[in-house]
């Protein structure tokens, strides 16, 4: 196989409680060709990220030096519908692309862990690259420097909406904010959550939901660095929210309801200062493909 191409779905990391461990894949998709080369080059990007600092390149590098191939590749950025520096997902669907493409290219020695192992020392954690490479809601760790990632499903009578503001919230920024020692109580407060927060996905319980997604580890830390993000929060719970909770590090927030209310919600928010605009969701259940399966999948 000479070339290949990968669809790669937003996610959304956190889910409140689950810091830096559970992640859900979104039916919004970024798509990427990978052709064999003799040196680097892109297509479609950018012009500042056709480099070898690009995340798909890096990736397809890593896999191939770990597979023990040449890394020369022509990389093209087919569509983008992952909104950059939104807290959902984008760089992961670059890691990803790249590792499974280089993967596939070379007769797909690799198996799916190895995968995510690779992209998980890319990315740092596995909260988003899970959910990114598998679907789903996936529950991650990293033991040792190896990851582990479990996944599940999700109810299909939960509604997902998200809301995203004109402005940005730099990771940098987010995790800066995070205390350095938290209080035990918080911990356990956390723990206690994120036990039960697959089953109340799985199972649609919107009382456990409300409750499983609550967070005092960083949550309350980061929302300072949003604007006006409490008249958007109670506007959401207006409509008909469960939960809201921040995506990833933002500026994406998520909202958990038992029934569509993107339509309510842009009306109330509309006024409001910072363009929020809320968009609905579906779960993505089958992660990464390659473009020849996806319409198969989809």
């Amino acid at each position: 196989m000479q070339a290949v191409t990968v669809r790669v779905p937003a996610t959304s990391a956190n889910l409140g409680s689950a810091f830096d461990t559970a992640g859900i894949a979104f039916d919004l998709y970024n798509v990427f060709s990978f052709e064999k080369a003799e040196a680097l080059s892109f297509e479609g990007f950018d012009p500042k990220f056709c480099n070898e600092e690009n995340l798909a390149y890096i990736a397809y590098k890593a896999v191939c030096e770990k597979i023990g191939v040449p890394n020369g590749v022509k990389i093209t950025q087919n569509a983008i519908e992952v909104p950059v520096s939104r807290g959902l997902g984008s760089s992961a669907t670059l890691t990803v692309a790249g590792a499974v493409a280089a993967n596939v290219l070379h007769d797909s020695p690799l198996s799916d862990m190895d995968i995510l192992a690779v992209c998980t020392e890319i990315e740092g954690h596995p909260d988003n690259v899970a959910p990114a490479l598998f679907g789903g809601l996936c529950v991650s760790l990293t033991d040792d420097g190896v990851p582990f990632s479990v996944c599940h499903t999700v109810s299909e009578d939960i509604c997902f909406t998200a809301i995203y503001p004109n402005f940005e919230v730099a990771t940098r920024d987010a995790r800066a904010v995070l205390p350095k020692e938290i209080d035990r109580r918080d911990a356990i407060y956390n723990l206690s959550r994120v036990a039960l927060l697959p089953y109340a996905f799985e199972k649609g319980d919107f009382a456990l939901l409300r409750a499983v997604t609550r967070d005092k580890l960083h949550e309350p830390y980061r929302k300072p660095l949003f604007r006006n993000i409490s008249e958007i929060e109670a506007a959401a719970y207006e409509c008909g929210a469960v939960s809201f909770i921040i995506s990833g590090a933002g500026s994406t927030c998520l909202c958990i309801s038992k029934e569509p209310i993107v339509e309510k919600l842009n009306e109330k928010i509309a006024p409001l200062a910072n363009e929020w605009r809320a968009y609905a969701l579906r779960v993505d259940k089958n992660g990464a493909v390659i473009e020849e399966d996806a319409h198969e999948k989809a």
